[in-house]
């Protein structure tokens, strides 16, 4: 795989965000190079000063200010764990955030994006929830809930679901989509 192979990770605030690293050893592993988005309420969630020196590059949770040097481009985006706020939105087409503007376009754009939700059983049965859900793939982006992704768990057991959550299904899945288009990792 080329040494320019990168994979967004786009974290939000739900429970199993201070684990993320779960997902990045794995993925360096693999040979990608990571950059982490966060939104604004999930840097409180994770160790950000941790992250960075894990993958040498700064969280992003808002827009550079000019003169900032860009991100790497997107070759795929794994969002996980995804809150019920960041997925509504995003299949509404909302920006509202820096993590919302960069998965819209990244959408749009055509590039690989794997949605991993960390929901309970009350918000995963809501009818917009389960909109979004059909919305989000109906454009192809590939949402892992259910068998074989994240398993809803009953409301108020969420920290239970913590170290079950399925970190290797999202960059499993981010691999296969990618190596489908045929430009990534295979």
């Amino acid at each position: 795989m080329p040494a320019s192979i990168t994979l967004y990770v786009v974290v939000c605030a739900a429970g199993p965000a201070g684990h993320v690293d779960r997902l990045i050893r794995p993925a360096q592993a693999r040979g990608w190079r990571v950059q982490v988005i966060a939104t604004p309420a999930a840097v409180d969630f994770f160790d950000t000063g941790a992250v960075e020196e894990l993958t040498g590059r700064p969280v992003r949770s808002r827009h550079r200010e000019p003169n900032t040097p860009r991100s790497p481009k997107a070759d795929a985006v794994v969002v996980a764990p995804a809150s019920f706020n960041t997925i509504n939105k995003l299949a509404a087409g909302i920006a509202d955030n820096y993590a919302l503007d960069v998965l819209n376009e990244t959408i749009g754009l055509g590039v690989s994006v794997t949605i991993l939700p960390f929901v309970n059983s009350a918000y995963a049965g809501r009818v917009p929830f389960r909109r979004s859900v059909a919305a989000l793939q109906a454009e192809g982006v590939g949402v892992l809930i259910g068998e074989g992704g994240f398993v809803p768990h009953p409301a108020g057991q969420g920290s239970d679901a913590f170290d079950r959550f399925p970190w290797e299904a999202a960059l499993e899945s981010a691999e296969e989509r990618i190596g489908d288009s045929g430009s990534g990792p295979a």
